[in-house]
C-alpha cells in the first residue's frame, strides 16, 4: 500500500515539475518574441506545415462531426416536436466546443507527434547541441516559429472545421431529413451570437499554444537514441490530447462566467 501511495506522489510530483518546466519554455519564448522574430524561411516553413498540411484532416474532422451531430440530434428533437432546433445545437456545439477540441486534438496527433519526433531526433543525434555550439539557442531558432505558426494557426484552422461541421449538419438536416430550412436558421441566429465565436477563437488559440509547448519541450529534452524519440513522440502526444480536454473545461467556467449573453 505504502509503495502504491509513494508512487502517485511521484507521478503528481513529475506532472508538476513537468507543467513548470512548460511554463519556463514559454516564458523563454515569449522572450524572444519581443527580442527578434523569428527566421522568416523557417516560419514560412511551418506555417506550411502546420496550416495547410492539415486543412484536409480538419475538413474531414468537422464535416462528419457536423453529420453525426444533425443526424442525432435530429431523432431526439422530432420526439418533442422541435426537429428546427437541431440548427442550434450543431451550431452551438461546434463553435464554442467541439470545433476548437476537435481541431486541437487533430492538431496534437498530426503536427504535434511530428514536432516531437523532429526535434527527438535532432537531440539524440547532437543537432541542438550543435545549434548552441554555434552560438543559436535552441528556444529561438526551434520552439519559437512553431509555437507561433500553431498559435496564429489554431483558431484559423478550428474556424475551417466549425464552417464545414455547420454546413454539412444543415445540408444534411435540410435535404436529407427534411426540416424547413426557415425555422432552422431562425433558430440557429436566435441561440447564437458572437460571443461564441469568441470562446471558439479564444479556445483554439490556447490549445495551439500549449499543444506545440508541449510537444516541443518533449521533444528537445529528448534521450536515450531511436527508443527515446518513440516514447518522446507518445508522451508528447498523450500530454497533449489530455492538457487540451482539462483546459476545455477550465476555460469553459471562466469563458462562461464573462459571457456578457449570461450563458443563455
Amino acid at each position: 500500500m505504502l509503495d502504491k501511495i509513494q508512487e502517485l506522489g511521484g507521478g503528481i510530483t513529475d506532472g508538476l515539475r513537468g507543467v513548470g518546466r512548460v511554463f519556463f519554455l514559454f516564458t523563454d519564448t515569449v522572450k524572444w518574441l519581443f527580442r527578434s522574430l523569428p527566421i522568416f524561411r523557417v516560419l514560412l516553413w511551418q506555417l506550411y506545415f502546420i496550416g495547410v498540411q492539415s486543412i484536409p484532416v480538419i475538413i474531414t474532422t468537422g464535416a462528419f462531426t457536423g453529420l453525426v451531430l444533425a443526424y442525432e440530434s435530429y431523432f431526439q428533437f422530432q420526439k418533442l416536436g422541435v426537429t428546427s432546433w437541431v440548427g442550434p445545437l450543431v451550431a452551438v456545439s461546434l463553435v464554442s466546443q467541439l470545433g476548437p477540441v476537435l481541431s486541437g486534438l487533430m492538431l496534437a496527433g498530426r503536427v504535434g507527434g511530428a514536432m516531437a519526433a523532429e526535434l527527438g531526433t535532432m537531440a539524440v543525434t547532437e543537432q541542438i547541441d550543435a545549434l548552441e555550439t554555434m552560438g543559436t539557442d535552441p528556444v529561438y531558432y526551434l520552439v519559437l516559429p512553431r509555437v507561433l505558426a500553431s498559435t496564429l494557426l489554431a483558431p484559423l484552422l478550428n474556424a475551417f472545421a466549425t464552417f464545414v461541421g455547420i454546413a454539412a449538419g444543415f445540408t444534411l438536416t435540410i435535404y436529407g431529413l427534411g426540416v424547413d430550412p426557415h425555422f432552422l436558421f431562425k433558430e440557429t441566429f436566435k441561440f447564437l451570437d458572437w460571443y461564441d465565436f469568441l470562446v471558439g477563437i479564444v479556445k483554439a488559440g490556447v490549445f495551439g499554444c500549449v499543444m506545440s509547448l508541449i510537444c516541443c519541450y518533449k521533444g528537445i529534452n529528448t534521450r536515450g537514441g531511436a527508443e527515446g524519440v518513440g516514447k518522446a513522440t507518445t508522451e508528447a502526444n498523450v500530454a497533449s490530447c489530455i492538457t487540451i480536454l482539462m483546459l476545455n473545461l477550465f476555460l469553459t467556467m471562466v469563458l462562461m462566467l464573462l459571457d456578457p449573453f449570461g450563458g443563455k
